[in-house]
């Protein structure tokens, strides 16, 4: 399937989309690492979407899968056919049953900081989170590492997995910084214990990101690309 679709690729319009991903090696070892009780907690806060761990981003597909983005209708225009990935086929492959379609993340006016944010999903002393933020371009973050050491030492098992999560958002979901979860990635996923659906945030993001790519003929696809090809796998 994917040879075939490559071969229809028009090369002479190739878009230079980089789709860099973080390095998620540690990530899969630690979720192999946890045993069925962990595993049960994470299932039932969050879902069973940890699968996007073992998708293989192939750069030659999404390159080809990117030349097909039609950016004045939001969609994909495969000759004839035009297709989008939707709103509850994202929901479907996100496979969270908490999620409540008619409850759409939004920022809201009056937020916490984002030192609080960090605070209150980690359970860490403000002293802890303040020296772990770091700024990467205009973006505070906080970086992969501190959420790992984290996952593997937290007293309260609920936490590791609320951080392991978060580390899923900020590293495959959300992928802004390499290497670090970004400060809005923390907004959205601050507000996830309120059952909203972070899918179109996702979608709109992935739409953007695929959109500039397109408008300029290169640059990183910062959206779930993981999603993206599993959406595209479904179809064809």
């Amino acid at each position: 399937m994917e040879s075939e679709f490559l071969d229809k690729v028009e090369y002479n319009t190739v878009v230079r989309i980089c789709v860099t991903q973080n390095n998620l090696q540690e990530l899969k070892e630690i979720w192999v690492q946890r045993d069925d009780e962990v595993k049960q907690l994470f299932y039932c806060n969050y879902g069973d979407f940890h699968y996007l761990l073992d998708i293989k981003v192939d750069e030659h597909l999404f390159r080809a899968l990117a030349q097909f983005w039609n950016s004045p209708y939001n969609c994909f225009t495969f000759e004839k056919v035009d297709m989008v990935p939707t709103v509850e086929e994202y929901t479907a492959l996100l496979r969270c049953l908490r999620i409540q379609a008619d409850k759409a993340y939004s920022r809201a006016a009056n937020v916490l900081t984002f030192v609080k944010k960090l605070m209150k999903i980690t359970e860490m002393s403000e002293q802890w989170v303040t020296a772990r933020i770091k700024q990467k371009g205009e973006n505070k973050c906080i970086h992969w590492k501190s959420l790992r050491d984290l996952i593997l030492a937290h007293p309260d098992t609920r936490k590791k997995v609320d951080v392991f999560a978060l580390s899923i958002y900020g590293l495959i979901i959300f992928p802004k910084a390499l290497g670090h979860v970004d400060k809005a990635v923390i907004d959205l996923f601050d507000q996830l214990d309120k059952r909203v659906t972070p899918v179109p945030a996702i979608l709109a993001e992935t739409f953007r990101s695929l959109s500039a790519c397109r408008r300029t003929g290169e640059g990183r696809f910062i959206g779930c690309a993981q999603l993206l090809l599993a959406w595209f796998y479904n179809h064809f």
